[in-house]
């Protein structure tokens, strides 16, 4: 069993300029945003859900961008209400958000 129920990476890479990548969208602030409201809806922890950083995820075509596992759903996102809903609707009730999926 896996010690958490579910793992989210957000890709916060940052490139040379003018190459794209998922921090020039606002990967990094996104990712803050999403750990507190995770730990606020008392989801976070052992069991629960953990949300990392991580550097390129290889998809920058597609940025930002996030994984989730075991059930490696990948995801992009723009805004703070992308990721209320990938958390409302993956994280607590375990329906993956379509129209974010890639």
């Amino acid at each position: 069993m896996s010690f958490f129920d579910k793992h989210v990476f957000i890709c916060c890479n940052q490139r040379a300029a003018g190459e794209s990548c998922c921090n020039n969208f606002g990967s990094s602030e996104l990712l803050g945003y999403m750990k507190d409201k995770v730990k606020a809806l008392g989801l976070a922890g052992e069991g629960k859900i953990r949300v990392n950083k991580a550097g390129c995820l290889g998809r920058c075509d597609d940025g930002p961008v996030m994984v989730v596992y075991p059930q490696e759903t990948w995801y992009t996102f723009v805004d703070k209400n992308d990721i209320d809903e990938i958390v409302s609707e993956h994280m607590e009730h375990g329906r993956v958000v379509e129209r974010l999926k890639i």
